[in-house]
């Protein structure tokens, strides 16, 4: 049986949105964050306010030139295959486990657009900004600002972007349109989105494929899990061929497992 436009949209929302993360803090997303800038090192540096805010979080142990930003996957776990989150703010973010997990003196940590906003806020903002239209035009320029902030707020002339599955789509995106991206990390990351959808049968995204921008692109290492049935190796390998990118497919981890406890032993291979 063939499924309708919006099943199939909806489960390529569900492939990359249920899996959030592989954190066991016994935290939500928002006591999380609130552990993380009490006890972590971590200041909230949030931009913008209401629906338009993008939460934000810095930690500077010493003088740096180069600020590295976490960007956060898509988000918390569909209720069904049909059915979105009410909230896409992810239960266990695990872009903040693995920068809390970096040791730079310098270190970010960037949500993705809708996340994390009471519930006044999150009434202002349309599903589609975390399911169908999660990389589209206007999210990437919210977080183009957020990052310009952040620089700014760090005093540091060059970023290190990573990101988390579909954070790392963004950080791909993101990477392309600045000149002050020193090198990109991904992470279980759908970076060639026209062939993942592909994979998965389901209907394309809205906004901009990473694997059609041009190069050069900045120094960048891409991480997959061997085990990753929802980001096979097989479909960033190509990407990283073309763009001169080093490509890890680490034996034994799926797209949960086990990114945030090794992170710490990972990050050595991109140095």
């Amino acid at each position: 049986m063939l499924l309708s436009s919006y099943c199939r949209a909806a489960l390529s929302g569900a492939a990359l949105l249920f899996l959030a993360g592989c954190v066991s803090s016994g935290l939500d997303g928002r006591q999380f964050v609130r552990q993380e800038t009490a006890q972590g090192g971590f200041i909230d540096v949030s931009v913008g306010s209401n629906a338009h805010r993008i939460q934000a979080l810095l930690r500077k142990t010493s003088a740096a030139n180069t600020l590295t930003v976490y960007l956060e996957g898509d988000g918390a776990a569909w209720l069904t295959p049909w059915r979105p989150p009410i909230d896409p703010t992810p239960d266990e973010p695990v872009a903040l486990a693995l920068a809390r997990a970096d040791s730079s003196p310098a270190v970010a940590y960037l949500a993705r657009p809708c996340q994390y906003l009471d519930e006044a806020s999150l009434a202002q903002c349309v599903p589609t900004a975390w399911t169908t239209r999660r990389f589209a035009p206007e999210a990437t320029a919210a977080l183009n600002a957020a990052l310009s902030s952040l620089k700014a707020v760090a005093g540091v002339e060059h970023l290190r972007l990573v990101g988390y599955s579909g954070g790392g789509v963004m950080a791909a995106l993101l990477a392309a349109q600045r000149r002050d991206v020193s090198s990109l990390i991904t992470i279980a990351a759908p970076l060639r989105l026209a062939a993942w959808t592909a994979h998965h049968d389901v209907t394309t995204l809205i906004g901009q494929d990473p694997d059609d921008l041009p190069v050069p692109w900045p120094p960048a290492v891409h991480f997959v899990g061997e085990k990753d049935e929802i980001v096979p190796p097989a479909i960033v390998a190509p990407l990283a061929k073309r763009t001169d990118g080093r490509l890890y497919v680490v034996p034994g981890f799926d797209h949960r497992c086990c990114w945030s406890r090794d992170w710490r032993h990972l990050l050595e291979k991109t140095r």
